[in-house]
């Protein structure tokens, strides 16, 4: 293994299978993960990436210009431009959608039109054009509502009280797992939904807590936390999900199923989050407490036993690890 001062750590591709050959569609692929996982695949394989650009991870990285990129902007809103973005694909992974708590507050019609026109869209083009041989639709850890403990794919999801907006990407997100279960019973689609949970790593853009407390730190200033931050959630580095999906897009095994994908051990509280960033990155900025009369999420935590038997899954980076490649990462890209 390589220091965390590295910046890229260990290879593990060697454990995880050998892709080659396959064109694949990522849908919100200028995203934090569509972007990761696009470094891991793109000089094998042919990735076209369908986002608007609102946010854009991949500037700046050697996915721009490459041969092996086809670069569409677009709306999966869009029939025809998802239509036209799947022709040929073997594999679409489904990962767009409006992220960011703060940005979904805003736009909770914007954000469940997304999911839920998007996702139909991209899962009727998979079977109008043929040839998919895996779909993977990207939910999120959120439908599991306010306290969430060692949480199982089986167990009772939430919807959360009509009329609170924060509830809106949860709510589309669980409709679109049941619309692509849908499609692999009806009509034998090999889909797979995946749940993250608390992912972070180099590259995030948004606003995401990590990415917040760190830049903050970096710049010595102050940190902001929502109450008194005594909110609890486990913390997954970028590089295990995107094992995790290589996984899932590989494994016969895993079509009709749904994953947690989480590192339950990398868990704390977001004050001791902002604390360990401030410590790790030896800055010297206070942490704020501000009032949040929004509802929020108070227990986060997976059980990811099901992605450990029937995948092989299991995550790698430990959380001061993650944090330290991740802080390595933001300073660089200071300058």
């Amino acid at each position: 293994m390589q220091s965390a001062h590295g910046g890229e750590g260990m290879d593990i591709m060697a454990a995880l299978p050998d892709v080659e050959g396959k064109r694949i569609l990522l849908t919100g692929g200028a995203g934090f993960i569509g972007t990761s996982l696009a470094l891991r695949l793109h000089k094998k394989n042919h990735i076209v990436v369908l986002d608007t650009f609102h946010r854009n991870a991949l500037a700046g990285t050697e996915l721009e210009g490459h041969p092996n990129v086809t670069i569409v902007k677009g709306d999966v809103r869009d029939p025809e431009a998802v239509r036209k973005a799947v022709a040929g694909c073997q594999w679409v992974v489904h990962l767009a959608s409006i992220a960011g708590v703060d940005t979904v507050m805003q736009n909770p019609v914007l954000t469940m039109e997304v999911s839920m026109y998007g996702t139909a869209n991209v899962l009727q083009a998979c079977r109008d054009v043929g040839g998919i041989e895996r779909f993977v639709d990207f939910s999120t850890s959120e439908v599991f509502g306010r306290y969430a403990y060692n949480v199982g794919e089986g167990d009772t999801t939430t919807l959360g009280a009509v009329g609170e907006a924060r509830w809106t990407y949860a709510v589309s997100k669980l409709a679109t797992e049941h619309l692509t279960y849908t499609y692999f019973k009806q009509y034998g689609l090999p889909t797979v939904c995946v749940r993250p949970f608390n992912i972070y790593g180099a590259r995030q853009v948004g606003t995401g807590a990590v990415h917040h407390f760190i830049r903050k730190a970096l710049g010595r200033e102050p940190l902001v936390v929502h109450n008194d931050g005594s909110q609890i959630r486990s913390w997954c580095y970028i590089d295990d999900i995107v094992d995790g999906l290589l996984l899932v897009l590989t494994k016969p095994e895993a079509a009709g199923h749904t994953f947690n994908i989480g590192n339950p051990r990398s868990t704390l509280t977001i004050y001791n989050l902002a604390r360990e960033i401030v410590r790790l990155s030896s800055s010297s900025s206070r942490i704020d407490f501000v009032p949040w009369p929004y509802a929020d999420v108070e227990l986060r935590i997976p059980n990811i036993d099901k992605a450990r038997q029937l995948l092989g899954y299991e995550p790698r980076i430990d959380l001061e690890e993650g944090l330290l490649r991740t802080i390595y990462w933001y300073r660089q890209a200071a300058g």
